[in-house]
Parts: structure tokens; C-alpha cells; sequence
């Protein structure tokens, strides 16, 4: 039988959380998962394995669609959209910041990142005076329109943010059929994530609009557990953000330096039912930290492009995220 690792079990759950809320199709949920799995019959055994049975028996059968292709990729008239400077496709939050809006200033670059070059979304206000600064880690998904959105909402409210593509070695996120990306992300792992936003943390700081000093990191979902493990892994930063996330090796708390906020729903059981623990690690260590449970929502809550947004609770955690960032970055 397949041996899930901690991220890919996480994601198969998540892929059965997104099944059940009515936001993939069982054809999708199937697919995903015999890609992190490797073929269909391993995906219906790892189902099982967890409890994430459906009405329907997948087929060993079935074929994959090829990484590459075309089908999935984002749709070109959401990316016009974007560019031209209309609403985010799908974005329903009030605070949604459009591609072109006033007082910003938006680019894709490219840094340096263990002997090769990383591409990410940057999004600042106008202006050259030093300021602080924010990574921003993508969900499971890649890097998608809502994540650049959360990037110019940051900026803003007066961040650099920067928001890598953790699949710029694979061609970038735009280039992979949607149901390949987790399984591309979790074959990389977290490590060589963390890595690239220890790059991204240095390219930050090469920026004369940076203030170098005062940079914090912020993700969602699968983002949100990178966001845990950086913060154990790069001490430089002042302050992090994670979203609903799986939690760090609870051993490695310790060595934790910035200061920490955990986001969580009431209702996500998967991510919520293991924060005790991860508290208890935290208030048995010197880490500023904060965990808030945000009452009556799922997981993915913050996500104005999903079925479960919540908007008074999603301004809730993100006027949280900005007064954490306020007191510590």
C-alpha cells in the first residue's frame, strides 16, 4: 500500500474536503489524488486508508492526463482580466485589490534560488522609501490570481509583498495541468520550499524599497504549513502568518524566532483538532505567539474565490494579520 508523507496526506484530505464542500468535481478528486499517489489503484487505497471514501470505486483503468496539459491551465480571459484591470475572476471579498489599482505598483521578477532562478509576483506602493515587507506562500494550487490579489492587498496596506511560484523549476504554475500541481509541490517537498523563500527573504532584502529588517512571511492552507516551517528555519524574519496550515515538528518549536499567528476554523477539524498540541509546544517555549479559532468557519474561510468564504470572519483574521504584523514587523 502507498505511505502517505505528512504533506501528501494533508493534501489528499483537503482534495476530500474540497470533494464534499461541492468545489471539485469526484473526476477531479480522483485525479489528484492518483497523481500524488502515482496511479489510480494506489488512489483507492490511499482513500480508503484515510476514510475518504466516495460513492464511486475509482478504475485502475483510468488514464492521467499529462502534467502539461493545456485543459488546466489558467484561462486566458481571467488573465486578461486581471491585467486589464478588472475584479479578480471570482473574488468576492471587499478588500479584493484589482491588477492596475491606484497607488500600486505590481511586476513578476526573478531571483536567484539554489543555482537557479525562482519567478514570484511583487506588489508595492509607489513611492522609494524603505518600507517593510512580506512573503506571501501560495496554497496547493500554485500561484493563482487570488494569491497576487492577497499580495496588492498587503501592499496596500503598505507592504512589499512577494509572492513566489514554488513551481518555477517545473515552467511555473500556469504551465502544469491544475491536477498535477499538488503532487509537483509535494514531490519538491518543504524543504526545498523553504529554501526558496529563504531566497526570496534575500532578494527582499537587495531591494532599495525594502526595509531589511522588517520582513514577515504569510500562507494559506498548504501555504500555511510552509509558512510553520520557515518560521522555524529562517530567524530573520520578524513575524509570520499561517493560515489553516499543517503544524511544524512540534521539536522543532524551540528554535522558532519570529513572532508567531496562527489562524484556524472552528469547523476544520483536520487542521484545528492538532492545535492543542501545537500550543502547548508554544507556551512551553519563549516564542511570541497567538492562535485564534475563528468561530463557526471551515477551513479555506479567508478564500473569497472558494464556496466557504466567510466574509466577516475573513476580515476578521486579516485585520488580525495586519495588527500581529503591525506590533511585530
Amino acid at each position: 500500500m502507498t505511505q502517505l508523507g505528512k504533506f501528501e496526506k494533508y493534501l489528499v484530505e483537503e482534495f476530500f474536503d474540497d470533494y464534499r464542500a461541492g468545489e471539485m468535481s469526484h473526476g477531479a478528486f480522483i485525479r489528484r489524488v492518483a497523481f500524488i499517489t502515482g496511479s489510480m489503484a494506489a488512489a483507492s487505497a490511499a482513500m480508503l486508508q484515510l476514510g475518504c471514501t466516495t460513492d464511486e470505486v475509482p478504475r485502475s483503468t483510468d488514464p492521467m492526463p499529462s502534467p502539461m496539459a493545456s485543459s488546466a491551465r489558467l484561462p486566458r480571459d481571467a488573465a486578461r482580466g486581471a491585467m486589464a484591470g478588472r475584479p479578480v475572476p471570482g473574488a468576492k471579498s471587499p478588500l479584493s485589490v484589482p491588477e492596475g489599482a491606484s497607488g500600486l505598483v505590481t511586476a513578476t521578477v526573478r531571483f536567484p534560488a539554489a543555482g537557479t532562478e525562482s519567478s514570484a509576483y511583487l506588489a508595492r506602493p509607489e513611492g522609494a522609501d524603505p518600507g517593510p515587507a512580506v512573503l506571501v506562500c501560495h496554497e496547493n494550487r500554485g500561484l493563482t490570481p487570488h494569491i497576487q490579489d492577497v499580495a496588492r492587498r498587503f501592499a496596500k496596506a503598505g507592504y512589499v509583498a512577494l509572492a513566489p511560484d514554488l513551481l518555477s523549476r517545473e515552467g511555473g504554475t500556469r504551465s502544469l495541468d491544475a491536477d498535477a500541481i499538488p503532487r509537483a509541490l509535494t514531490r519538491a517537498g518543504a524543504e526545498r520550499h523553504v529554501s526558496d523563500f529563504s531566497a526570496g527573504f534575500g532578494y527582499l532584502r537587495s531591494l532599495d524599497f525594502v526595509d531589511g529588517e522588517r520582513i514577515a512571511m504569510n500562507g494559506y492552507c498548504f501555504g500555511g504549513g510552509i509558512t510553520w516551517q520557515a518560521a522555524a528555519e529562517i530567524p530573520r524574519l520578524k513575524a509570520t502568518a499561517a493560515f489553516y496550515g499543517p503544524a511544524p515538528d512540534l521539536d522543532k518549536v524551540p528554535s522558532i524566532k519570529p513572532a508567531v499567528f496562527g489562524v484556524y476554523a472552528e469547523l476544520d477539524q483536520r487542521i484545528t483538532g492538532a492545535m492543542p498540541a501545537l500550543r502547548d509546544a508554544l507556551a512551553a517555549s519563549e516564542v511570541r505567539h497567538k492562535l485564534t479559532v475563528y468561530p463557526r468557519v471551515d477551513h479555506a474561510f479567508h478564500n473569497d474565490t472558494s464556496e466557504r468564504y466567510n466574509q466577516a470572519q475573513a476580515a476578521a483574521a486579516w485585520q488580525d494579520t495586519l495588527s500581529w504584523f503591525g506590533e511585530y514587523v
